[in-house]
């Protein structure tokens, strides 16, 4: 049976391991959803700014229009990006409780086989003791026994 409780915590410990994984990557990814959100909006910033210093220098209507479809274009990938991120937070989320789930399946077998190791600790102790009771009793027997 110990082997089978041994067996079981590698498997669990493997599976801990890999949760763990699954989570360190989903957060790396939502870390690069997140930078590149911020360099998409810096990159809209950053056009708004030349579209407004063109202004001053003077647009053509069809200048302008061009100018604009950008910036729709680029708001719109703005809109679709900010709608992937409960994506991200959801993968992590999901990682994050299947990691919890692994470490407490984990710690569980632990936790039973540290109880068994106890168990047969304690019987070990109160077979060893017994015997030494019988021992004594042998002797005490044998000593009233030669007086």
């Amino acid at each position: 049976m110990d082997n089978a409780l041994e067996f079981l915590l590698g498997q669990a410990k493997e599976r801990e391991n890999q949760a763990a994984l699954a989570l360190e990557q989903s957060r790396s990814e939502l870390d690069g959803y997140y930078r590149q959100l911020q360099q998409i909006e810096k990159y809209r910033l950053d056009y708004c700014q030349q579209l407004i210093d063109r202004g001053q220098q003077g647009l053509t209507a069809s200048q302008y229009s061009h100018l604009n479809r950008f910036l729709t274009t680029l708001d719109e990938t703005l809109a679709k990006q900010k709608q992937a991120e409960s994506h991200f937070k959801n993968q992590v989320e999901s990682c994050e409780q299947n990691w919890l789930e692994s470490r407490k399946q984990r710690r569980s077998y632990e936790w039973l086989i540290e109880k068994k190791q106890k168990e047969q600790a304690q019987r070990e102790s109160a077979r060893e003791q017994k015997q030494m009771d019988e021992f004594a009793t042998l002797q005490f027997a044998r000593r009233m026994t030669s007086l």
